[in-house]
């Protein structure tokens, strides 16, 4: 299914009109840059998270996931120990999954030791927007790209878990060092700005600049 037009009139990429959570998701965060190290933390979070469940149920536990990781601060999150764990597990805001909790935790103390920065890293694999038409169908809309692969391979060379191509590339996406947006779609190309607090606005209706 290519863009569709949404009660408001607006033509999306199909999968923002599949449930209400998705709309102010896809206009105001999913294609925009993020940029700091916290906040490409969280997403790449969320996606290895996300790997086997719908993406839907992370976004709607987004707020309890932040309060269980310090809101995704990477050097809090390093810091984890057994109780942590313990206590993560225990909690049934977020995705109980002792592999997937594991890996956070690691991930962040392979992010806080790397020279740089989490951001710095991840934006060197951002394909130049030029050599990218935009897609016109979700068909048109690749799983992998030879970058996310070769991002997935620097990652787990710096001791990084759950970051397969698929879900690097997903990352990309989510981060907007891609963007997914289709041609009809009224937010392709419409990122004002880097998003840095990330902070979701329930109910948005429309695409617009906003301040983060």
């Amino acid at each position: 299914m290519a863009a569709v037009t949404g009660p408001d009139g607006l033509v999306r990429c199909a999968w923002a009109t599949s449930a209400p959570d998705y709309i102010a998701y896809h206009d105001l965060e999913w294609g925009r840059p993020i940029r700091d190290d916290r906040g490409v933390f969280e997403r790449m979070t969320l996606e290895a998270f996300q790997s086997g469940l719908s993406w839907l149920t992370i976004l709607r536990k987004r707020p309890a996931f932040r309060a269980a990781f310090a809101d995704f601060d990477i050097a809090a999150v390093a810091g984890f120990d057994d109780a942590d764990v313990r206590r993560l597990l225990a909690d049934a805001g977020i995705v109980r999954n002792t592999a997937k909790i594991n890996a956070a935790i690691r991930n962040a103390r392979a992010a806080h030791a790397l020279d740089g920065g989490l951001a710095a890293l991840l934006w060197s694999f951002a394909p130049d927007p030029a050599t990218r038409p935009a897609p016109r169908t979700p068909a048109d809309v690749p799983a992998t790209t030879p970058e996310s692969t070769a991002m997935a391979k620097a990652l787990k060379r710096h001791g990084f878990t759950f970051v397969g191509p698929t879900t690097c590339y997903a990352l990309m996406q989510a981060a907007g060092m891609v963007d997914d947006h289709l041609l009809e779609c009224v937010a392709r190309g419409s990122a004002a700005g880097d998003v840095t607090a990330g902070d979701l606005s329930a109910g948005a209706s429309s695409v617009k600049p906003r301040e983060w």
